[in-house]
């Protein structure tokens, strides 16, 4: 496992001098009072709907259940310091933090923090986005469930988790099952009580293959790609070059993060 780059001792400070974010449009899954209401009660029936009427149903049982065995070998994979981008009720920040592991998660759901704090992890209410503690010294980022569609646009999500990862740092997104890159519009839609909120927002599917594809065209590396449980992962190496300056995130910056930046729109985890 990779212990950081650069010289140690020092934390990350770039957390603490980071202003709130301006004002922005309420991102559509904290909109979302279906999703709010299925991670409180930690079962759907959830969907994303299409504007054409196809359903992706949501897994928010295993989502809100402890790390399963398919989890558990994505976790052993991890390097250093993780962020869990759209970690929702967070049971791998906690899994990571259960063992001694630098872990935060970010969602922009209210409910997905509050839930990842009970289970025992950090997290952020934030939008990928914006901007984040420990930008550019993270040594692994997640794209888990999906998350990899954040956006509907990988080519400029890649973009962004390179510029959150250390150089050479460790990007693993699991994939969908089957070979699809398409870009839709979606909505999160209880459809047991017709029930939705928000309007339409960009999402991308994406397997294996077209990921890879992006990935080598933006200057990823690949480092492997399995498939566990039915479920299908990219592991990518960034091709960012070193710094200097470049420095590992810890725990001291993580939490202290979190006490830096509260405004009003921004939730974090409690300190405990």
């Amino acid at each position: 496992m990779r212990t950081g780059r650069g010289p140690a001792g020092e934390p990350v400070r770039a957390a603490a001098r980071l202003a709130p974010a301006p004002p922005a449009a309420t991102p559509a899954w904290e909109a979302s009072d279906p999703y709010a209401a299925a991670l409180r009660a930690g079962h759907g029936p959830l969907f994303l709907r299409r504007t054409d009427g196809w359903l992706l149903p949501l897994d928010v049982e295993r989502w809100c259940a402890r790390a399963d065995a398919v989890d558990l070998e994505v976790l052993d994979r991890c390097e250093g310091a993780v962020l869990d981008v759209g970690c929702g009720p967070g049971r791998l920040v906690a899994e990571l933090a259960a063992r001694g592991r630098t872990a935060l998660g970010i969602d922009v759901s209210e409910a997905a923090v509050a839930r990842t704090v009970r289970a025992g992890g950090r997290s952020l209410r934030r939008s990928v986005f914006e901007p984040l503690p420990g930008e550019g010294h993270w040594d692994t980022v997640l794209l888990m469930d999906g998350n990899v569609g954040i956006g509907g646009d990988p080519r400029a999500l890649l973009t962004r988790v390179a510029a959150l990862l250390a150089p050479g740092g460790l990007l693993i997104a699991e994939t969908a099952p089957v070979e699809v890159d398409e870009r839709a519009h979606v909505q999160v839609v209880d459809v047991t009580e017709g029930r939705a909120a928000g309007s339409p927002f960009p999402w991308a599917r994406i397997g294996t293959g077209a990921l890879l594809s992006r990935a080598g065209a933006a200057g990823w590396h690949g480092a492997a790609q399995w498939t566990s449980g039915e479920r299908r992962f990219v592991a990518l190496r960034s091709g960012r070059r070193a710094s200097s300056r470049a420095e590992q995130p810890n725990s001291t910056a993580v939490i202290s993060s979190q006490r830096a930046r509260k405004p009003s729109g921004d939730s974090a985890a409690a300190d405990r």
